[in-house]
């Protein structure tokens, strides 16, 4: 008889314990970070600031949320705007609107970039500090009231002082297309040039852009939430050339500009610029493809200063404004520290074209030069 071996038993096999605890630390790291995100650690540990939330606020939404009553009300608005054909003018034409603390020191300039061709073009001129005095016939009688509000940079009244002034253009049904310009800009083409232009594509033309630096994304509010979320945010210059169906949506949206209104203010805590944010955001909520992402109006950021070049006298040469007119690519470059730089192409219909039709900041000491060249720089 063959006796069978006693059968032995494997011993149990010991558990990886530090697999483990590297993954209850994992979890735990995970979760601190929802519960104090980096960027509000400090504000939100040493105070019991706004900004801070509870746990729950910070991990990521499953599905989607139900709307508020406002945001139900002002997405049916919108997709009607944005839905229902614009009348067809026999005389479109361009609105010029100036905002301006005072008198305009290039009114000389613009004459001559307008003679010729009356009924092309209106003018709207808000003064925020005083009353204007004019030096051509042109710009005689186009003051709108601005109810005494003095404009201040950054602050929601320079938005305030946009909308007055799209208001009141918006009254000539033959307005098509409508330009912000300040004091200190000038046309860089002749008026044909930029009538063609604007009026011969159907997208406006809004800088935005994301930066997720600290002059960025680092001035968005939580308090925006729900309405705004952080990835929703953009930044641009607030120099604009829009369609009037976008003119229109500005002055039908409350329920964003409240937002910014309330939580977007300069020198309080992220120091958030209204008028740099707030059409940026807002387009890119609301219709993405219906902008070009870029100013028609050029800026020198070069000198990495809280405010642009400003060109004196001396600066205004033909090269300069011819090389200005040359730009076909648009940059934007980010606050953080890796100063990330996108170069795109300015695309007008498809076609790769000049991006500038205007251009700033130029001194009031420069109209003699600029009225010398004129002719020469804007031909084409």
């Amino acid at each position: 008889m063959t006796v069978m071996p006693p059968q032995r038993n494997r011993p149990a096999a010991k558990k990886p314990m530090w697999i483990i605890v590297l993954l209850c630390m994992v979890c735990v790291m995970l979760i601190g970070a929802y519960v104090y995100p980096p960027r509000k650690y400090s504000q939100c540990y040493l105070s019991a600031s706004s900004v801070c939330t509870s746990f729950k606020d910070w991990l990521p939404s499953i599905g989607r949320r139900e709307k508020t009553d406002e945001e139900i009300i002002s997405a049916a608005v919108m997709k009607d705007i944005l839905a229902m054909p614009m009348s067809a003018s026999k005389s479109p034409k361009i609105a010029l609107m100036f905002l301006t603390p005072g008198s305009l020191p290039f009114e000389k300039l613009w004459e001559k970039f307008l003679q010729g061709h009356e009924g092309r073009y209106s003018i709207y001129v808000h003064a925020s500090r005083q009353k204007p005095v004019h030096s051509s016939s042109l710009f005689v009688g186009r003051d709108i009231h601005s109810d005494a509000v003095i404009v201040v940079w950054g602050k929601i009244s320079m938005i305030d002082a946009e909308k007055r002034l799209l208001a009141n253009a918006l009254e000539d049904a033959d307005n098509q297309f409508f330009v912000l310009l300040s004091d200190s800009c000038v046309p860089l083409h002749s008026f044909d040039y930029v009538y063609n232009y604007l009026m011969g594509t159907n997208i406006s033309f809004v800088d935005c852009f994301q930066d997720p630096g600290p002059h960025g994304n680092g001035r968005y509010s939580l308090e925006m939430l729900p309405e705004i979320e952080e990835r929703d945010f953009r930044k641009g210059a607030q120099w604009f050339a829009i369609t009037r169906r976008h003119a229109l949506l500005i002055l039908a949206d409350n329920l964003y500009y409240k937002k910014f209104k309330l939580y977007c203010k300069p020198a309080d805590g992220r120091n958030c610029i209204a008028d740099e944010h707030y059409l940026p955001t807002l387009f890119n909520m609301v219709d993405p493809g219906g902008i070009a992402n870029w100013s028609v109006t050029h800026v020198d950021w070069s000198e990495g200063k809280w405010h642009p070049r400003s060109y004196r006298a001396e600066d205004v040469t033909y090269d300069l404004l011819k090389n200005i007119t040359a730009v076909d690519e648009n940059f934007h470059v980010t606050s953080d520290d890796q100063k990330l730089v996108t170069q795109k192409p300015c695309l007008w219909n498809g076609s790769k074209s000049p991006c500038y039709l205007f251009a700033r900041k130029f001194y009031p000491e420069t109209v003699d030069n600029l009225l010398k060249i004129f002719t020469s720089y804007t031909s084409v």
